[in-house]
Parts: C-alpha cells; sequence; structure tokens
C-alpha cells in the first residue's frame, strides 16, 4: 500500500510541476504566431516603440480610410500574429484609425512575455499613439487574451469604450476549472485577473462569446460580464472559439459591438441602462 501511495504521490507531483514549468508556453505559444499569414494593406505603417527595459516593441498602424471615427488598439490572441490581427481588424472596421502591436517577445518584438511587461506595453502603445495622433476617441478591441490586457488598459488608462471577444473573468479561475486537481492559485505566474480590472470601472463595454467555446467556456465570460458597471451589448455567435473568425457574423457583430460602445456615449435618460440575458 504504501509503495502505491508513494507512486500515486510522485505521479502527481511529476504533473502538478510540468503545469508549472510550461505555463509560460501554454500561454504564450510564441511559434504560432511567428509569421502572418496575410499581407497588411498597402497603406499600413511599422511602428517601433523602446519598452522601459530597452527592448523593440513593433506594431502596425493602419489609418481609417476617409473620416476616422476614432483609434482602435487591438489585442490580439495568444497564437495570432499581430499583423493578421491588424488586417482582420482593418477590413471590418476601415473607418477608424487601427493599432497592432506584437506582444513583447513575439517576434519581431523582443523581450520575455508576461502578464506585468504586456500590461506595461499596452500602456506605452496607449500614451504614445494618444500623445501623436490626438484621436477624439480611444477604444480597446481584445481578443481572447487580449481582452485580458484591454481590460487592464480599460483601468489604468481613460478610454471611450471596449469590445471583449470571447473573454474570460480570469486566467485563473479557466486553468481552475480545466486542472481541478491542481493548486493553481500557487502555481500560476499569470492569472489575468480581467474581473478585477473592470469591476467598478465606468465604461461602456461590448462582449462577444462563441456559442461552443471550449477555450474559454460561455461561464467565464459571463462572470466578467457580471461585474461590469456599463455593459451595452452581449452576443453569442455560432462556433467555437477560433472558427467565429471565419464566419460573416463576426464583421456584423463587431460593427454593431463599436456602435453600442459610441451611442454609450450618448446623453442617457433614466432607465436607460442596458439589461443584459444570458440564454443557456
Amino acid at each position: 500500500m504504501v509503495p502505491l501511495l508513494l507512486g500515486g504521490a510522485a505521479i502527481y507531483g511529476a504533473t502538478v510541476g510540468a503545469l508549472y514549468l510550461l505555463q509560460e508556453q501554454l500561454l504564450f505559444p510564441r511559434s504560432a504566431a511567428a509569421e502572418p499569414l496575410y499581407r497588411l494593406p498597402a497603406h499600413a505603417e511599422r511602428i517601433v516603440l523602446q519598452t522601459a527595459e530597452g527592448h523593440r516593441l513593433v506594431g502596425h498602424l493602419i489609418r481609417a480610410l476617409g473620416t476616422g471615427r476614432g483609434l482602435v488598439l487591438g489585442f490580439s490572441g495568444n497564437a495570432w500574429n499581430a499583423a493578421d490581427c491588424a488586417t482582420f481588424l482593418a477590413q471590418r472596421l476601415p473607418d477608424f484609425d487601427l493599432a497592432v502591436f506584437h506582444y513583447r517577445g513575439y517576434p519581431p518584438s523582443e523581450g520575455e512575455p508576461g502578464e506585468a511587461a504586456l500590461f506595461a506595453d499596452a500602456e506605452l502603445v496607449h500614451d504614445t499613439l494618444v500623445r501623436g495622433l490626438a484621436p477624439a476617441r480611444v477604444y480597446a478591441v481584445g481578443f481572447s487574451l487580449g481582452s485580458g490586457v484591454a481590460s487592464y488598459l480599460a483601468r489604468a488608462r481613460p478610454l471611450h469604450g471596449a469590445v471583449l471577444v470571447t473573454p474570460f473573468d480570469s486566467i485563473e479561475a479557466v486553468a481552475r476549472r480545466r486542472y481541478p486537481f491542481a493548486p493553481v492559485r500557487l502555481l500560476l505566474k499569470h492569472p489575468f485577473r480581467s474581473d478585477r480590472h473592470l469591476a467598478g470601472v465606468d465604461l461602456p463595454v461590448a462582449v462577444l462569446v462563441a456559442r461552443d467555446d471550449r477555450v474559454v467556456p460561455r461561464r467565464h465570460s459571463e462572470e466578467l460580464v457580471r461585474v461590469l458597471r456599463r455593459p451595452v451589448l452581449y452576443e453569442v455567435l455560432p462556433g467555437d472559439h477560433s472558427g467565429i473568425y471565419d464566419l460573416p457574423e463576426i464583421d456584423r457583430a463587431l460593427r454593431r459591438a463599436l456602435d453600442a460602445v459610441e451611442r454609450a456615449h450618448a446623453p442617457m435618460e433614466a432607465g436607460d441602462r442596458v439589461t443584459l440575458t444570458f440564454d443557456r
């Protein structure tokens, strides 16, 4: 009996240890986003910033066609090349100036990715572009992991609205659900607590989720929506976590989401607060 117990403890310890050691690879799969799949628009501009640690941070700025409605700061998913994310947004939001940067440690940006690094870089991008472009309005659009960065920026800097696609309440909560046997809170280096960042923030936020999402189950998106002070749209799209980007529904949903956060700045009458319900 004792050898069996010792063997089980060893297997458990090895499994938990592997999760701890591999968490950066699981959360920041840089090789999957190393090369863009699509060509950037011809008028895209390459921007290079320098972090406080001296690392180069590379991004893409795509100006609006005609009179722009403001600046959209895009934050891609953890396995999505930033250039492809910029191209994706430019095709669907041509009347906004758009900027998407490669996360720290994601080529050609330098350094090592991490929660604190991504948050600091989001502040740097925001401050530099707002100072240089002086946009009338600034919106954050975050996809999956990028929703965690956008949520942090919403508390750290003045924004006019945010659109979060397949967001989570926290990486910590998602990991606890996926690995119920592990002491996640003790092991996790990058909890991405979007629920804490957005709680109480007076900001219009639109949320788009995938109906069959197994990467970020809808429950975690709904938990985030419940802490929002000014939710303006919650929409469920057909498909799974990554499949929604291949559907025409995402195009119309992104437009509706930006329109909703923009309308939220119009004068509101008493009782105009949006109440969202979740269908099961």
